[in-house]
């Protein structure tokens, strides 16, 4: 019996590189090919359900900073990781070798090319980032979250392939949601969250809004909010300060499915919660994480923005006053969190997932059996 054909994904070990490398892996499983995933230490503990037959621990490091030391350290480690990543693939000898950015993933995909094994990068985001255009160059395909990806070199546009950004199961089951609009005198369900690990300038800002807004809307509200763990009794007392009750968590296990049953969600704008949100349909405050070098995130709510599924605050410009008169706004004319929910479903791509493994079948050269077809 022949082996089943081979992948191996690199990730850096956040969950904006982990779910579409997660979601990507299933769709390749189902399709009867083995996964392995290399990462670093936080992707090694990453508690997700990836099926990976193996997980292989990688040395990178960021090379950011102005300290020669800091840089001379993070390209050590990165060569250290290439030396690792040349040994790995030389053992596995994989079909492909998939890239979905962070630095962690460039050792892995830079041994792939040295090797002559196909590689194809994943960007998420609406700009490339530091590490996939270091890799773009060689890659094989460039799979893009977004159209109109920014900070892509002309050379490399022929090889740009749109197919979204993968999402998990639990998101395409939320998905299945309806929405279902604010009724007059009904409850207004609001959700806050500024990612896997929370925004301090969340639990800072959206109480004390929340606090200004008049005491019919007040009474209406549930609030479903994820702050960090450092922050959850700064958001505790602000909430009790501006008179509001909320369910407030470190973590939502569910969170897919709290996004469904929210009327307006506010958060920060990674390509995983911009994703979700435009699967599951769901209007949107967004506030770009600020003094990124590649303004990833502003270009994320950018895209929402312009079809009117959400309305994007710079942080220097997110005080509970404007966010107050924002949402009095919004839930004084709630037809409008109605427009934009649909909107956000309109720009969704739901079968990332498929289209993503449907590209790396076909560039890894790999005949998929009639009995694997999904």
């Amino acid at each position: 019996m022949s082996k089943p054909p081979l992948i191996l994904l690199a990730a850096g070990g956040t969950g904006g590189h982990l779910f579409p490398a997660e979601a990507l892996a299933v769709e390749l499983v189902k399709r009867g090919i083995d996964v392995h995933l290399a990462t670093d230490h936080r992707g090694m503990a990453y508690g997700g359900s990836f099926p990976a037959k193996e997980r292989h621990a990688i040395r990178a490091a960021t090379p950011s900073g102005k300290s020669p030391i800091a840089l001379v350290r993070a390209l050590l480690a990165l060569g250290s990781g290439l030396i690792q990543s040349l040994v790995l693939v030389r053992r596995l000898k994989p079909d492909a070798v998939i890239g979905f950015g962070g630095y962690p993933s460039v050792p892995p995909v830079f041994a792939g090319w040295l090797l002559g094994v196909p590689t194809i990068i994943h960007e998420q985001n609406g700009v490339m980032g530091r590490a996939n255009r270091f890799l773009a160059s060689r890659a094989k395909a460039i799979a893009t979250g977004f159209a109109g990806v920014q900070s892509v070199a002309p050379s490399i546009k022929a090889r740009l392939h749109l197919v979204g950004n993968p999402v998990r199961p639990a998101v395409l089951e939320a998905a299945l949601t309806p929405y279902a609009p604010i009724t007059a005198e009904g409850v207004i369900h609001l959700l806050v969250t500024g990612g896997s690990q929370g925004a301090r300038v969340m639990s800072d800002i959206v109480p004390k809004a929340l606090g200004l807004l008049s005491l019919p809307l007040k009474a209406r509200l549930s609030i479903v909010h994820q702050a960090r763990g450092d922050d959850l009794a700064t958001a505790v007392s602000n909430y009790s300060e501006a008179g509001v009750h909320a369910d407030i968590r470190a973590f939502f296990d569910d969170l897919p499915q709290r996004i469904a049953g929210a009327h307006l969600v506010i958060g920060r704008a990674g390509a995983s919660t911009v994703a979700e949100l435009a699967v599951i349909g769901r209007a949107s405050v967004l506030v770009p994480l600020p003094g990124s070098l590649d303004q990833d995130q502003a270009a994320n709510a950018d895209a929402l923005a312009r079809i009117g599924a959400s309305t994007v605050i710079r942080q220097n410009n997110f005080t509970p006053e404007a966010l107050a008169g924002l949402l009095e706004h919004l839930f004084t004319h709630s037809s409008e969190l109605t427009d934009s929910s649909h909107a956000a479903k309109s720009a969704g791509i739901p079968d990332a997932a498929n289209r993503l493994a449907e590209l790396v079948v076909a560039t890894a050269g790999i005949e998929v059996e009639r009995s694997h077809l999904p």
